[in-house]
């Protein structure tokens, strides 16, 4: 999970993600990332015709809680954890646990139908990746379905804004492929991949209805793997393509 440094980062981390690059991209606008995160994330379920209202919804390494908060009034319940209590202080609303140890999840077996991790596991070391992902797999409910968003290391510019970030300093990207390689020696039962933040937010007024067509060129800024949880017990409500 996040690397201890994250809880001295928590009073300033706003401040240290600033620069021109990762600026332009978002217009200034700090949320812009968060939100295409949560428009993806809606567009799923609403393809599956889900009721996001019926689901719970944890949102593992939830740092400042800003994708959970966006989410929040989605779910009928929303949780966050992650490994500093001073990134979550600011949270309200939301329930919140710190992970006193950084490949467990705080919470039971089965409690969740929906669980994302947004950039966590860049931080994550390469050999421990496999720990976390199986405890991901446990608090699901069968039939839920795990979210892993990365940043894609294929694309330039992702990778210079990670490059120059102090918050990203011992972060170690991964590819897409290396993402449903853990979900599937997990056991998630299918997997399916969309890249997305193909362009600056400027852009994205007017071309963000390509997007979607893009979705399978592994060139966009990030991706999100969207892997199913199978087995018996609560039918699902997110079930991915065959």
């Amino acid at each position: 999970m996040r690397p201890p440094e994250f809880d001295q980062f928590s009073s300033s981390y706003d401040d240290l993600l600033k620069d021109p690059l990762r600026d332009r991209f978002t217009g200034n606008e700090s949320l812009f990332f968060h939100q295409r995160k949560s428009q993806l994330i809606r567009k799923f379920f609403r393809r599956r015709k889900a009721d996001m209202s019926g689901l719970s919804y944890l949102d593992v390494g939830c740092g400042k809680g800003e994708l959970v908060t966006l989410l929040r009034g989605d779910f009928g319940r929303t949780a966050g954890c992650d490994v500093s209590a001073g990134m979550m202080v600011a949270i309200e609303g939301i329930e919140t646990r710190v992970q006193t140890d950084p490949l467990g999840i705080p919470f039971g077996d089965s409690e969740f139908d929906f669980v994302t991790a947004v950039c966590v596991y860049h931080h994550v070391p390469v050999e421990a990746r496999l720990s976390l992902t199986a405890e991901i797999f446990r608090v699901l409910r069968p039939g839920g379905v795990f979210c892993m968003i990365e940043h894609n290391p294929l694309n330039p510019v992702t990778r210079a804004i990670v490059r120059r970030a102090p918050v990203d300093a011992n972060a170690i990207l991964l590819r897409a492929r290396e993402g449903r390689s853990l979900a599937s020696q997990t056991a998630f039962a299918r997997e399916t991949t969309e890249y997305f933040l193909y362009f600056p937010k400027n852009l994205y007024r007017i071309l963000g209805g390509l997007e979607p067509w893009l979705a399978k060129i592994p060139l966009g800024g990030q991706y999100a793997i969207f892997s199913e949880k199978s087995g018996a017990g609560r039918p699902s409500t997110a079930s991915l393509p065959r």
